[in-house]
């Protein structure tokens, strides 16, 4: 059970921008050089950039890391809601 627990803890840690560390990583969606789409136990993340290369990765202890120019981490917004403010507005 705390197996369980330690795997569901998420940290994202970025070096100079020039590499990401992550751990609660549960599924790599997809990847190449300029887009890394990842599901986490906080939630989907997608990283933007150039060059970026999945340098680790194991699921099997919710760890990656990326190497490249990161650009942006954008994570996306949870499910409780049916779009944003601005689609409510003018949507």
């Amino acid at each position: 059970m705390e197996e369980k627990q330690a795997l569901q803890q998420h940290s994202l840690h970025i070096e100079n921008r020039s590499r990401i560390v992550l751990t609660g990583v549960t599924d790599v969606g997809s990847f190449d050089e300029s887009s890394i789409r990842l599901e986490t136990s906080a939630g989907s993340l997608q990283i933007q950039g150039e060059n970026l290369q999945v340098t680790k990765l194991s699921l099997e202890s919710g760890d990656i890391t990326v190497d490249g120019a990161v650009n942006a981490v954008i994570y996306a917004s949870s499910g409780g809601r049916n779009g944003g403010f601005f689609s409510k507005v003018f949507g």
